[in-house]
C-alpha cells in the first residue's frame, strides 16, 4: 500500500498481481493470495539476512537488521517484531504445496490465511488442508489444529479441490464458549469453536461443528444449486445426507453461467442463542446485492435466500458486520450493518431456527438523501467509492473506508482521494423505538472527513475493490488498510494531521494476509497491531513505532509501484519530529513501559523525555560502570548535576529510570529457541539474585557520588520508587523460592497426580497459573517480548511487581476454578494467597533493614499501599469469605487452615490502607472516603474471624461437656486463641471486636489493659467506645468503674450523657454540680406536655418521658446533694 519511508523493492515486490475480486471486509474474510514463485524461499537477498523462522537468540535478532545509516538514525525503533512461527505442519505444507505447485501456477491460488480478533486463532488454507492456531501462544505454536477438505468438493484424479469451487474461500469461526463473547475477554484461550467456509465461487459451504472436540465431528458439506434462486421463505436444504434437491445436469453456481462478479465478499457467523447442539446462522453477502442465510447444525446445513429490491450490479455491496462484534448474546437477536456503494444498512437476524433476516433501517451516505456536511466535505469530487467499513466497538464508531476522484485544475490530470468517514451509532447497539425509526436519525457525523491520502494514482476498480479497513489496534484511533497487492499501512491522526507507517521487512516476506490486534487481558485498551504474512510468520507493530516511524502520505499510488528512493525515505525518517525534542539515538529503557496506578501510561517519556534525559542517562550509565570497575568517583556529582540529572522527579528521574533498567533487564541467554521450559526457570533465580546484587551496587555509587544525599534532600519520591525497586526485587525472589518450594511438594500432594516429573510440577497449580496470566498481559502490553516464555516475562519485569495483584483481582477466580471441588480449590487459593502476603511481607522487611537508605515518609505512599495491591488482596479476602461459607457446610475440616490464611490477608490489608490513608491526611488531601472503606472492611474482616473463633471454642465447650467445666473450656479455648486476633485488631482500632472479645472472656482486667494501650485520637480513643458500649447496655456502674482511671476521657464522654453525670459528680463529691445537674434534667422538657399528661425530656441524646413521681424523684435527689455540700 503507500509507504511514508519505502526501501528498494526487490523483483518480488514489483510483480504485477492478478486482480482480487473477493477479498476481505471483515477480520471473518480471506485476501486472496498469488503464488508466482518455484521455489520454497524465492527471492531470497543475497546478504544473507536470515530468515526470521531461524533460531532467535536475543531481540535483537527478533528485529529485522539495519543498514549502518539506519543505526545511525535511530531506525530500530520503527521498525515491525517478530511474534510467533508458523506451526512446523504450515511450513511443510508450504513447501510442498510450492514444490508441486510452484511451476506454472496460474491465477488460482492454493495459499490463503486470516486471523479472529474474538478468539486470538489464525487459519491458513493450503491446498486441502485448513491449519488452525492462536496467534497469542508466541513463540511456535505447540498447538496446531489440521483439518481436512472434505473430498465431496475435490477432484477424486489427484485429490486437488474441485475447480468448480476454486481456491478462494471466506473463513468464519464461530465460538462457543460465553467468555469468547463477552467485552471483557480474559486470557483464557479457545478451546471450543467451529469453522464455517464458504467458497467465494460456488458457493458451497463447509461446516466442522467443533474443531477443539475430542468427538471428531466430521464436516457437514452443503453443496448449492440452482433451486436457491426461488423466492424468500422457501428453504433449500443443501446438505444430502438430509435431502438432495439437485437433479443431474445442473449448473453449479459460479460456474460460466452465472456472472464473473457474482462472488462471496464477506461472510458473518453466530452461535444460535441458547443451543447446545453446535448450531449457529450465517449471513454472506455477494458482490451482486445478493444475501445468502445460512443455518448450520451437525445436521445438516439449511440455505436461505433474503430477497433484495434493488438493481444487481458489480461491486454493490462491499462489506458485511456485526453492528455489536464482540458482545454476549442475550436477546436471542443481533443487528448487523451493510455497506453499498452509497448507503449503510442496518439489518436484523433472529438467533434461532428459522429466524427472520429483515432490514430495520439505511442511512444514504452519498446518495441524494444523504448528510450535506459529507457532501460539502467531498465537493468537486467527480465520482465516490465507499470501499469498506468496520465498527469500533469501544467508542462506538462507524469508521467508513472513502475513495472520491477529482482532477487537478493545474495539470488537468486525475487523481484519487483515500478518507476516512467517521459516524457514531446513536444508538450504540441498542434496539431503537419505533419513533426513533421514524425519525431516520440513526447514524451522527463526526467531523472532519480524514483525509489519509490526498492525490494518489488513479487505480483499477478491481484494486479499489480489494482494500480494506481494520480499527482498534494501538495508538488509539489508529485504523490499518489492506490491499489487494498484498501491503499493510496503519494510519494515525494526531495534531491535526495524518501519519503513514507502511508494514515492511527488508527480505521478502510474501504478502500481508490479515491483520488483527492483541487483545487486552484485563478488558481494557486493545493492544498492537498484529500482522500475519505470507512466508515470515507473525509480527507485530509496536505502538512506538508508529508513532516514530510515521510519515506524511507521499503523493504516489496506494500500491507498491511507484515507491520512492531510499535517499528521500531516509531524508524523510530523519525530519521526523515525534512529540517535540525527542533524540532517537540509542535504544533505551522505554521499550518497558511502566504501570502507574494501574494504568499503563501511553509510551511513557516519549512526549516528556529531552535530549537531556538522555544525555544524563547515558552519563549515569558510563560513571556508573567506572565506578565498578575502578571504584572512582571523583566529580560524578558535579559532572550529573551539570548534565540535569536532578532537574526531574518520579518516574521520570534519570536516577529512577537507571535503577528500573537495572532491574528489568532481559536475560541474554534466555532464547527462543531453547530446550525445554525447565531449564528456563532453573535460570530465574540466579538471574534476579544477580540483579538484587546490581541494584545495591548501584545504591553504593548513588552514596559514593554524594548523589543519594541529593535525592534524599530535594527528590524524595525518585528515591522512593529507586528503593522501592529494591523491595520488589526481595519480594520476586521471595515469590521465585516459594514457587520452587511448592512444586517440590505438589507430587506428594494427595490432591495432585501421581506424576512426579519436575517439569509437570514446576508448571502446575494455581501460582504458575497466576504467573503465566501476569506475563501474558505484559507481553502484550510490549510487543517486544511476544516470544518470550510468559514466566520469563514475569520474572523479568520486576518494577511491574503489582501486575501480579492487578491479575488477581481480575482474574482470581478463574486461576481458582470454581468448577473444581472446593477442597482443591481452597488448596488453590491458599498456594495464590502466601504468595501475595508474602510478596508484602518482603518488601516491609527490605524496608527495615535498610530503612537508613530511604527518604523521609511524609507524605510518600508505598507501592504496597497503593489502590492496585489493595484491590487485589480485597479480591483475595473476599472469595475467602465465600469459601469459607461454603465450607461451614461442605469441608468443616477446611475451615482452619482457610481462616488461619485470611488472617494474614486481612492483617496486610489493614495495613495497605493504613499507610495509604496516613500518606493522604500527610498531603492533606481528602481521605474520609477511602477511610470509610477502610473502616468497613477491617469491620467485616474482623468479625468473620472472631466468629470462627466462638465457634471453635462452642465445640471444645460442647466436647468437655455442660455446666461449670464446658464454660471454664470455652474461656481457655477462646483466651488461648485469641492474643493474635486482640493484637491485630488493636492495631487498626477494632473496637468492636475488642470488646467482645473482652466481653465473651468476662476479663475486665484485659479490657482496662486494652483501654490505656489505646491509642489515636482523644474523642476516638478505645475508652469512649467502652463508655459507650456501657451506657448502651445500662452497665453504669461498670462504666464508673472503669471510669476512675480515665478521669478525663469520663468528663468528656458524661457531656453528652447528663442523665448519668450526676451520679460521677457525687463520686467526685462535687454535690453542689450534682444538684445543678439534677435540677436541669428535672425541668427540661421538649415540646412541653403531652395529651397523656406526660413530660419528653431530651437526656443523654435519648429521649424519656418523665413522669411527675420521676421530676418529683429528681428534685429530691437535688436536695440531698444540696444538704450533703453543707457538710465537711
Amino acid at each position: 500500500m503507500f509507504s511514508p519511508a519505502p526501501t528498494k523493492l526487490t523483483a518480488a515486490r514489483t510483480r504485477e498481481s492478478p486482480p482480487n475480486y473477493g477479498g476481505p471486509s471483515s477480520p471473518a474474510t480471506p485476501i486472496y493470495i498469488s503464488r508466482h514463485s518455484a521455489t520454497p524461499m524465492p527471492h531470497r537477498p543475497a546478504t544473507g539476512t536470515p530468515a526470521p523462522w531461524s533460531s532467535h537468540l536475543s531481540t535483537a535478532s527478533r528485529t529485522p537488521a539495519l543498514k549502518e545509516t539506519e543505526k545511525t538514525s535511530g531506525a530500530a525503533h520503527t521498525r515491525p517484531v517478530f511474534v510467533c512461527e508458523f506451526p512446523q505442519q504450515v511450513r511443510n505444507a508450504e513447501v510442498e504445496w510450492l514444490r508441486t505447485h510452484g511451476a506454472g501456477t496460474t491465477d488460482i491460488s492454493g495459499i490463503s490465511g486470516g486471523m479472529d480478533r474474538a478468539t486470538g486463532l489464525c487459519w491458513m488454507l493450503c491446498g486441502r488442508q485448513v491449519f488452525i492456531w492462536s496467534y497469542l501462544s508466541g513463540n511456535a505454536p505447540q498447538r496446531c489444529i489440521v483439518l481436512e477438505m472434505p473430498k465431496r468438493i475435490c477432484v477424486p484424479e489427484n485429490d486437488a479441490i474441485n475447480s468448480k469451487h476454486g481456491y478462494k474461500w471466506t473463513v468464519a469461526v464461530i465460538p462457543w464458549e460465553k467468555e469468547m463473547c463477552r467485552t471483557d475477554r480474559t486470557v483464557k484461550e479457545c478451546s471450543s469453536a467451529g469453522i464455517l467456509m464458504c467458497s467465494q465461487k460456488s458457493l458451497a459451504v463447509i461446516y466442522w461443528p467443533d474443531i477443539f472436540s475430542e468427538h471428531n465431528y466430521s464436516p457437514i458439506v452443503g453443496l448449492p444449486t440452482d433451486d436457491h434462486h426461488k423466492p424468500d421463505g422457501i428453504d433449500v436444504l443443501v446438505d444430502d445426507r438430509i435431502t438432495s434437491s439437485r437433479k443431474s445436469g445442473t449448473p453449479w453456481v459460479g460456474s460460466n453461467s452465472s456472472s464473473e462478479f457474482n462472488v462471496v465478499n464477506s461472510m458473518i457467523a453466530s452461535p444460535i442463542s441458547g443451543s447446545a447442539l453446535y448450531e449457529c446462522i450465517a449471513i454472506a453477502c455477494r458482490s451482486n446485492a445478493e444475501l445468502c442465510h445460512f443455518e448450520c447444525s451437525v445436521n445438516g446445513i439449511k440455505y436461505h435466500r433474503v430477497v433484495q429490491d434493488f438493481e444487481l450490479k458489480k461491486g454493490y455491496i462491499r462489506s458485511i458486520i456485526w453492528r455489536c462484534p464482540y458482545v454476549a448474546l442475550k436477546e436471542g437477536e443481533r443487528d448487523f450493518f451493510l455497506l453499498t456503494d452509497h448507503e449503510i444498512q442496518c439489518w436484523n437476524v433472529e438467533l434461532r431456527r428459522g429466524g427472520a433476516v429483515s432490514k430495520t433501517w439505511t442511512y444514504d451516505v452519498l446518495g441524494t438523501e444523504g448528510d450535506t456536511e459529507i457532501k460539502k466535505d467531498l465537493a468537486g469530487e467527480k465520482h465516490v467509492l465507499l470501499l469498506d467499513m468496520q465498527v469500533e466497538d469501544s467508542r462506538k464508531e462507524i469508521i467508513v473506508l472513502v475513495a472520491s476522484f477529482g482532477k487537478d485544475r493545474l495539470s488537468s490530470s486525475s487523481y484519487t482521494e483515500y478518507s476516512l468517514l467517521k459516524l457514531r451509532d446513536k444508538s450504540s447497539g441498542q434496539k431503537m423505538r419505533g419513533d426513533e425509526l421514524a425519525s431516520g436519525n440513526f447514524l451522527e457525523r463526526k467531523p472532519p472527513v480524514r483525509v489519509i491520502f490526498p492525490k494518489s494514482q488513479v487505480g483499477e476498480e478491481d484494486f479499489l475493490f480489494s482494500m480494506h479497513l481494520r480499527v482498534g489496534g494501538k495508538p488509539a484511533g489508529s485504523t490499518m488498510i489492506l490491499s489487494g497487492d498484498g501491503t499493510a499501512t496503519v494510519t494515525h491522526y494526531c495534531n491535526e494531521a495524518t501519519s503513514l507507517y507502511q508494514f515492511e521487512l527488508p527480505w521478502d516476506a510474501g504478502k500481508v494476509l490479515d491483520a488483527s490486534i492483541i487483545p487486552s487481558v484485563d478488558g481494557g485498551e486493545e493492544g498492537a497491531w498484529i500482522v500475519l504474512t505470507e512466508k515470515a510468520g507473525l509480527w507485530a507493530i509496536p505502538e512506538k513505532a508508529i508513532l516514530l516511524g510515521g510519515a506524511e502520505p507521499p503523493e504516489r499510488s496506494l500500491s507498491r509501484k511507484g515507491t520512492s528512493n531510499e535517499g528521500v525515505a531516509e531524508e524523510e525518517r530523519q525530519n521526523l519530529v515525534v512529540g517535540g525534542n525527542f533524540s532517537l539515538r540509542r535504544a533505551s529503557t522505554e521499550a518497558w513501559i511502566s504501570r502507574d496506578n494501574g494504568e499503563r501510561a501511553v509510551l511513557k517519556g516519549v512526549g516528556q523525555r529531552t535530549a537531556q534525559d538522555e544525555e544524563a542517562e547515558s552519563l549515569i550509565g558510563h560513571l556508573f560502570q567506572n565506578f565498578l570497575n575502578s571504584g572512582k568517583i571523583e566529580g560524578a556529582f558535579e559532572n550529573l548535576h551539570q548534565a540535569g540529572a536532578f532537574e526531574r522527579d518520579g518516574e521520570m528521574n534519570v536516577f529512577t529510570r537507571a535503577s528500573r533498567a537495572i532491574v528489568d533487564t532481559l536475560a541474554k541467554h534466555w532464547t527462543a529457541s531453547r530446550g525445554a521450559n525447565i531449564a528456563v526457570m532453573a535460570a530465574v533465580s540466579s538471574q534476579l539474585l544477580e540483579k538484587q546484587h546490581r541494584h545495591q551496587q548501584f545504591l553504593q555509587f548513588l552514596a559514593a557520588s554524594k548523589c543519594h544525599e541529593e535525592l534524599q534532600m530535594r527528590q524524595r519520591e525518585a528515591l522512593q520508587s529507586i528503593m522501592g525497586h529494591g523491595e520488589k526485587l526481595s519480594a520476586m525472589i521471595r515469590l521465585r523460592e516459594l514457587h520452587n518450594a511448592s512444586a517440590q511438594a505438589r507430587p506428594q500432594s494427595r490432591l495432585e497426580s501421581l506424576n512426579t516429573d519436575l517439569q509437570h510440577s514446576e508448571m502446575s497449580g494455581s501460582l504458575w497459573d497466576l504467573v503465566q496470566i501476569v506475563g501474558e498481559k505484559a507481553r502484550r502490553n510490549n510487543v517486544m517480548l511476544m516470544d518470550r516464555e510468559k514466566a520469563e516475562v514475569f520474572y523479568s519485569r520486576v518494577s511491574e511487581l503489582e501486575e501480579l495483584f492487578s491479575c488477581v483481582n481480575q482474574h482470581l477466580t478463574y486461576v481458582v476454578g470454581t468448577e473444581l471441588p472446593l477442597r482443591l480449590q481452597i488448596e488453590r487459593l491458599r498456594e495464590i494467597s502466601i504468595a501475595c502476603t508474602s510478596v508484602v511481607r518482603t518488601a516491609i522487611r527490605y524496608r527495615d533493614i535498610q530503612y537508613s537508605w530511604y527518604p523521609s515518609p511524609e507524605g510518600l505512599t508505598p507501592w504496597y499501599c497503593q489502590l492496585t495491591v489493595r484491590s487485589g488482596i480485597w479480591k483475595l479476602a473476599s472469595l475467602m469469605l465465600e469459601l469459607k461459607m461454603e465450607a461451614d457446610v461442605s469441608e468443616p475440616s477446611m475451615k482452619s487452615v482457610l481462616v488461619a490464611q485470611l488472617e494474614e490477608v486481612t492483617d496486610i490489608l489493614l495495613e495497605a490502607y493504613a499507610g495509604a490513608i496516613t500518606a493522604k491526611v500527610e498531603r492533606e488531601e481528602e481521605y474520609r472516603g477511602l477511610q470509610a472503606e477502610y473502616w468497613s472492611r477491617r469491620d467485616n474482616l474482623l468479625n468473620v474471624l472472631y466468629l470462627h473463633l466462638k465457634d471453635v471454642a462452642e465445640a471444645a465447650a460442647q466436647d468437655a461437656g455442660v455446666g461449670v467445666q464446658g464454660e471454664e473450656q470455652r474461656k481457655k479455648v477462646l483466651r488461648s486463641l485469641s492474643p493474635s486476633l486482640i493484637a491485630l485488631a488493636r492495631r487498626h482500632a477494632g473496637y468492636q471486636t475488642l470488646w467482645d472479645i473482652c466481653a465473651d472472656l468476662n476479663d475486665i482486667g484485659c479490657l482496662r489493659s486494652l483501654m490505656h494501650e489505646s491509642m489515636g485520637l482523644k474523642e476516638g480513643r478505645f475508652s469512649n467506645f467502652v463508655f459507650e458500649q456501657c451506657y448502651k447496655k445500662h452497665q453504669y456502674a461498670k462504666l464508673l468503674r472503669l471510669g476512675e482511671e480515665f478521669q478525663e476521657e469520663l468528663a468528656s464522654f458524661l457531656q453528652k450523657h447528663k442523665d448519668i453525670l450526676w451520679l460521677h459528680e457525687i463520686y467526685l463529691n462535687q454535690f453542689t454540680s450534682a444538684s445543678n445537674t439534677l435540677h436541669r434534667l428535672a425541668f427540661s422538657q421538649k415540646d412541653g406536655l403531652t395529651s397523656s399528661g406526660e413530660d419528653h425530656a431530651e437526656i443523654g441524646g435519648r429521649q424519656v418521658n418523665l413522669l411527675l413521681d420521676e421530676r418529683r424523684r429528681l428534685l429530691n435527689l437535688a436536695k440531698i446533694a444540696v444538704l450533703a455540700g453543707d457538710f465537711p
